[in-house]
């Protein structure tokens, strides 16, 4: 009798998606992105880096700042992202799946926009401190790079580091979640565990300022770092130990402050008036 031998199809491991559909969402993903790094870097030529919210009102702020998480999130958020998509792609087409994929972006940005208006009570009242008293600058400054420091080597940060590092048992866990706005209520889950990863690192923007291009690249590649390098767990603590370092000679170091450094132009220009 004769056999015939059928191989049997290589096993796929479930969330990933084809090369070929993985490389699309990798480029679409990252065009995102840089549009976002376009209008953030736009914007920033025009409001260059002064301390606070740099007088924005609070709408104009959070839009300016959910453009800012869109340029420095969206590549580490990209295998979560993706395998969802394909999740919801499996269950759904056409316009329902646009629906889905947009609640599912939606929630994420949620997220970071709750913790935007933290952050812009939080520039404020960093504003009033440095305008009032200069010299608390310096101490401002030396807290938030301490406290982002320490929070590298926290449990809490570890925690959400490890769910953002293995989005296959983390997607498996929102499989369970009750389908009324699952896929807002995923992005925005997902989002939380992003914004405990990288609070930390977000607080030193108000030392090294806002709408600072180059610390906000330098803290977007750290984060692709930490969540998508194999080393990335060893690169957290280098970078808690370079802020702790950083920290210490803040107080005495003002080019570590420039988001805390109030501009006196105007009053040299009123005593130079001619009267």
């Amino acid at each position: 009798m004769l056999h015939v031998r059928v191989a049997a199809p290589a096993p796929t491991q479930p969330g990933i998606l084809p090369r070929r559909d993985l490389a699309v969402a990798w480029t679409l993903m990252a065009v995102l992105a840089a549009l976002a790094w376009v209008l953030t870097v736009a914007q920033s030529r025009d409001m260059g880096v002064e301390p606070g919210t740099m007088g924005l009102a609070l709408p104009l702020f959070l839009l300016l700042w959910v453009t800012m998480m869109v340029a420095m999130m969206f590549p580490s958020v990209a295998p979560v992202a993706i395998t969802w998509a394909r999740a919801i792609g499996r269950q759904s087409a056409g316009a329902v799946r646009a629906a889905r994929i947009a609640q599912f972006a939606g929630g994420y940005l949620l997220a970071w926009t709750a913790f935007g208006l933290l952050a812009y009570g939080v520039l404020a009242a960093a504003a009033r401190l440095v305008d009032g008293a200069p010299e608390t600058g310096r101490w401002l400054g030396a807290a938030a790079f301490l406290l982002a420091g320490l929070y590298q080597f926290g449990p809490l940060k570890r925690v959400c580091l490890l769910h953002c590092r293995n989005p296959l048992s983390a997607l498996m866990r929102y499989a369970h979640f009750r389908p009324w706005a699952r896929d807002l209520r995923v992005g925005a889950h997902h989002g939380l565990y992003c914004v405990g990863c990288c609070w930390g690192l977000m607080i030193v923007l108000v030392p090294l300022g806002v709408m600072n291009v180059a610390a906000m690249a330098g803290l977007a590649a750290v984060i692709f770092l930490e969540k998508l390098w194999r080393r990335g767990p060893l690169l957290t603590w280098a970078v808690g130990l370079a802020f702790l370092v950083l920290g210490v000679l803040a107080p005495f170091q003002d080019w570590l402050l420039p988001g805390l450094q109030m501009s006196e132009p105007s009053m040299n220009s009123m005593t130079d008036r001619p009267h």
